[in-house]
């Protein structure tokens, strides 16, 4: 019998329990998927620890990539054996086999791996509407990336830079600087070792940035608006270090008559078309070569507790992958 992941109550990494699945077949409109690769992300986090509430007994896991092995009344343009992959706004990727909206599925490109595919759905998409859609950033923009080595934050700096912007990123440690310059960070900020704020500010010649990518969160908000130049955009796209505390929104005039946005990609791809567009924009970055996917930790789905405390260790660096097979 398939197996997933499951918690049945929100806490640490060690509520996620291997269950049997019990998989029914794939329901009209649906198409069961027998997954290959399983994308690992902070959002996984804020699903297994309530941040974000879910129904109990819940799962885990928003984005995948397989192989299509039924589908249900209705659904057109999908057959088995087609490669697709997915992000989906309800967890439960953490899985061998799962039966999936086809209206939130995507056919693999060839050339594309499984294990890019995975990554790509949630991670390379997020990058691609964050520089493409919440700001569009041109040739010359100065760009300030948090976690320039991580999942998004690698993607980011790889795509800013093809794009034409001067990415400036910031990271944990020397290591971590290492790595981010490699993924197309001009210059590199060690958090710690630098004053954040003030060396955006002597990097951009006084100005400030143009926008500041943040998926930390509240350890680093005020320090992402004070990157900023006049009428500059703070896109907080993530909370890995918790959610944002209420502020004042004078903050925002006392910095320079700021703007601030909280998006999702959900959001950004409720609509098939637009799903479709950014899907191809996403594998068509990876075929330019814009994009070089890391992969630096593989798990099986019975180590996903594994995964998510290296993922919360802020140890890791790159993409995280489950492979259930």
């Amino acid at each position: 019998m398939p197996r997933a992941i499951r918690i049945h109550e929100t806490g640490g990494p060690e509520v996620m329990r291997l269950e049997d699945a019990g998989i029914k077949a794939p329901a009209a409109g649906e198409v069961q998927v027998l997954h290959t690769a399983i994308g690992v992300n902070f959002i996984d986090v804020y699903d297994r620890s309530g941040l974000y509430p879910q129904q109990m007994p819940g799962g885990v896991g928003r984005e995948a990539a397989g192989i299509v092995v039924a589908v249900g009344k209705g659904v057109r343009g999908f057959h088995q054996r087609d490669r697709v992959a997915y992000v989906h706004g309800i967890p439960g990727s953490y899985s061998e086999v799962r039966n999936v909206p086809a209206d939130r599925l995507v056919k693999i490109p060839a050339g594309v791996s499984d294990e890019q595919a995975a990554v790509l759905m949630l991670k390379g998409m997020t990058a691609c509407y964050l520089l493409r859609h919440t700001y569009r950033v041109k040739r010359g923009d100065i760009i300030v990336v948090h976690a320039a080595a991580g999942g998004v934050g690698s993607l980011l700096s790889q795509w800013g830079r093809a794009l034409g912007a001067t990415v400036i990123g910031i990271v944990g440690s020397a290591d971590k600087a290492v790595l981010a310059r490699k993924n197309g960070c001009k210059h590199v900020l060690v958090r710690g070792r630098d004053e954040i704020a003030a060396a955006v500010r002597k990097l951009s010649k006084g100005q400030g940035a143009h926008v500041v990518y943040d998926g930390i969160g509240k350890d680093t908000f005020t320090e992402s608006l004070d990157c900023l130049r006049k009428r500059g955009l703070m896109v907080s796209y993530g909370s890995a270090s918790g959610p944002v505390p209420p502020f004042a929104v004078a903050e925002l005039v006392k910095r320079g008559s700021l703007y601030i946005t909280r998006p999702t990609l959900f959001d950004y791809t409720a609509e098939r078309r637009d799903l479709d567009s950014m899907a191809r924009e996403t594998f068509a970055a990876l075929k330019k070569k814009w994009l070089k996917l890391q992969v630096s930790q593989r798990y099986k789905l019975a180590d996903a507790t594994q995964a998510h405390r290296d993922l919360e260790s802020r140890k890791t660096t790159g993409a995280l992958v489950i492979l259930p097979a």
